[in-house]
């Protein structure tokens, strides 16, 4: 049982294999990179986080926001088939997580940072580099 379904789609498993390297692989360059970005006081704005492309032409700037989220869907569904069959399918949904927008996604940030080590790893990586630790609301 187990032999026909892998051989039926030997193809796709490797392909979702060969997706889940490169997405390993650009995690662990892309995520240090990105957390050393973040501003310290990213998370504690009383509304939204300032947008990256607010200063673009409006067409440009839409136009940037739809690709975004675009990559953001397609990390999504593929995050979600590695979760059933081979790759790294939690980390490629919370980096699609990263790149939607969508209702209650600052509240969602900020319980993914109280979660137990998570925090203090992202800020001792921050402090190693010379930067101020990431603040979170007291709500």
């Amino acid at each position: 049982m187990w032999y026909s379904l892998f051989s039926e789609n030997r193809d796709w498993l490797v392909g979702m294999g060969v997706v889940s390297v490169v997405m390993l692989v650009g995690s662990l360059i892309l995520l240090p990179v990105l957390v050393l970005r973040m501003r310290a006081d990213y998370l504690m704005s009383g509304g939204r986080a300032a947008d990256s492309f607010a200063g673009r032409h409006p067409v440009l700037r839409w136009t940037l926001l739809i690709l975004k989220n675009l990559l953001g869907l397609i990390l999504l569904v593929l995050g979600l088939a590695m979760l059933l069959g081979p790759g790294q399918g939690v980390l490629t949904v919370l980096l699609s997580l990263s790149l939607l927008n969508f209702p209650g996604k600052r509240r969602l940030e900020i319980r993914l940072l109280r979660l137990p080590g998570v925090l203090s790893t992202i800020n001792r990586l921050r402090h190693r580099a010379g930067h101020d630790p990431v603040l979170l609301p007291d709500d």
